[in-house]
């Protein structure tokens, strides 16, 4: 979805439904520790909320870092070339999902099982 002119992603809807490139043990490993960083530089915040913890301007420096050093490794998953912005990035999961879904769509005779409204 959108919110304003940015994509809006939600845990719900979004989040759980995006492919997940095919990855080592290791660099699975590697991304749960990099969660659990900003978990950590979270908890070092206990009193604060989430909305305070994510205003673009009073971001502690220390859970920036530990979501960027988290986003640019989950993004080397997908590929080595960094995406330039948020539509690059939507473009190629759906991208994938479309070599996803494609064996599913060709086994079911290539018919959408979405009905139309009239």
């Amino acid at each position: 979805g959108r919110l304003e002119s940015r994509f809006q992603y939600s845990v719900d809807v979004v989040y759980h439904n995006f492919p997940w490139p095919e990855t080592k043990e290791r660099d699975l490993t590697r991304i749960r520790g990099l969660a659990q960083n900003v978990l950590d530089a979270r908890g070092l915040h206990p009193n604060a909320s989430l909305a305070d913890l994510y205003d673009r301007l009073t971001m502690p420096p220390g859970l920036r870092q530990a979501h960027h050093a988290l986003d640019m490794a989950v993004e080397r998953l997908y590929r080595n070339v960094p995406f330039t912005d948020d539509g690059d990035r939507v473009e190629h999961l759906l991208t994938m999902y479309e070599r996803l879904v494609a064996p599913l769509i060709a086994q079911a005779g290539g018919k959408s099982r979405r009905k139309r409204s009239k």
